[in-house]
């Protein structure tokens, strides 16, 4: 079992923050001017959601954000990373600003601060409206456009007091899982619009960028994605062909161009589409980074798969090791790995950890209690992983865990629980967990050892 001493490597200061997303959390879907989203649309799709769930009223976070704010205090965290609802600042997707809807936002940003919280705004979480879906949604190369000038609204409003803007969260889920899976929206199976999403994502990441910084020049922006390392099952070359595809796929597709390098020619071809690509876009999209964001959940151990979609691939569960309530794999020491990865290969200059966290099914006590030495083992593990790669030089600058709340979990419902806090949906109760009071107390002891070695 990790113990305190083995975080004594993480930087000071370092921020310590929880993480969350608009659609998962806020409710209050047809509230105030919001328009419907695309996840709005796809939960109502029969057999989507696991039990029909929506995110119609979710954790009601959109009323009880003071609620949420003290849960944060209590937790001791420094910064308070959410994201900010398309549809509920642009309602058409472009044209006319719900002034209700970017007010909330508003309110929240100013509790944060006088909270000692420092926001940390993503501007695109997967909830796109859906009246630009109907107008062809991320693979027409228009919706890239409307998504800078719903970063200059937001950027307009809040940039005075929020530091740190991610453009977009995991483009790979919105893109593959969104356009090629079919298993979250708007569920295309689609191999061109998958290519094509995944493009003028990234081309909308650039522009937003060059909004932001035209409208709060001292933010430092930056973009989160989800990575995997990735290694064959095998020794034979087909499924070392195969990991080096699914590398593509999941991690070298979207750092690529990102760092200047282009779209892998590899993986063009594993694609076989043609990229809508325009003079100047490359540059657009590789725009300087003040930060890099990483969310790491799993590893990928992987087969050769022909028959199947791109990237011909299949993962595998290796026997014996651990796996959280999601299935997914527990290996800590990935999360050192890509860190160490992104220092060395990209240059990266400044890191978070965005997002780490996992699922398991809480039972609350008789007590009203809710213990979870599962989730606390990894948490624990993790931030040890992290700590690693500090000491091996990543520029690790923070840890955001996933998630403040139990939430709507996209595909799965309210089935999978992540919360540092436990969410009661029929009385929206919030009850700190096990693992939450784990994390404030690692918060505290970083602390005091920051003030002892000062």
């Amino acid at each position: 079992m990790t113990d305190a001493s083995d975080l004594a490597a993480l930087p000071h200061p370092f921020t310590w923050g929880v993480a969350t997303s608009a659609y998962q959390i806020e409710g209050a879907t047809a509230e105030d001017g919001r328009s419907p989203s695309i996840w709005d649309t796809f939960s109502r799709t029969p057999g989507k959601v696991a039990g029909g769930d929506t995110g119609d009223v979710a954790c009601d976070h959109y009323h009880r954000w003071p609620e949420d704010i003290a849960l944060m205090r209590e937790l001791g965290v420094d910064s308070y990373r959410f994201s900010v609802a398309w549809p509920r600042v642009v309602p058409g997707g472009d044209g006319p600003v719900n002034a209700a809807g970017l007010a909330f936002y508003d309110r929240l940003v100013d509790a944060l601060l006088e909270a000692g919280i420092t926001p940390n705004v993503t501007l695109y979480h997967w909830d796109l409206p859906q009246s630009l879906q109907d107008r062809g949604g991320w693979p027409a190369r228009a919706t890239a456009e409307h998504f800078a000038a719903y970063a200059a609204v937001v950027a307009e409003r809040l940039g005075d007091r929020v530091p740190q803007w991610a453009t977009l969260n995991e483009p790979l889920c919105s893109a593959w899982i969104g356009h090629l899976e079919g298993l979250m929206a708007p569920g295309l199976t689609d191999i061109r619009a998958a290519v094509h999403a995944s493009y003028h994502l990234l081309l909308g990441h650039g522009l937003a960028t060059q909004a932001i910084r035209a409208a709060a020049p001292e933010a430092e922006v930056g973009i989160v994605n989800n990575l995997s390392p990735v290694e064959p099952a095998t020794s034979r070359p087909e499924d070392v062909a195969a990991a080096r595809r699914v590398d593509g796929h999941t991690n070298r597709w979207w750092l690529d161009p990102l760092h200047g390098r282009g779209f892998p020619a590899d993986m063009r071809e594993v694609y076989g589409v043609e990229l809508p690509q325009q003079q100047g876009d490359l540059d657009v999209i590789a725009q300087p980074l003040d930060w890099l964001g990483l969310n790491y959940y799993f590893p990928a151990h992987v087969t050769d798969d022909p028959a199947g979609p791109p990237p011909h691939a299949h993962q595998i569960h290796r026997p014996g090791e651990r796996h959280t309530g999601m299935d997914w794999e527990i290996d800590a020491n990935g999360l050192e790995t890509l860190l160490l990865r992104l220092t060395e290969d990209y240059g990266a200059r400044k890191l978070y950890v965005t997002e780490n966290g996992s699922s398991y099914p809480d039972v609350v006590r008789a007590d009203g209690s809710v213990d979870d030495p599962e989730r606390a083992r990894y948490l624990r593990e993790h931030l040890a992983a992290c700590a690693r790669a500090a000491h091996r030089g990543a520029p690790l600058a923070g840890y955001y865990a996933w998630s403040l709340l139990d939430n709507f979990e996209w595909a799965y419902g309210y089935d999978k629980r992540f919360g540092l806090v436990h969410v009661d949906y029929a009385t929206q109760r919030r009850t700190v967990k096990g693992s939450g009071r784990l994390y404030a107390d690692l918060i505290r002891r970083h602390r005091l050892r920051a003030r002892r070695a000062a």
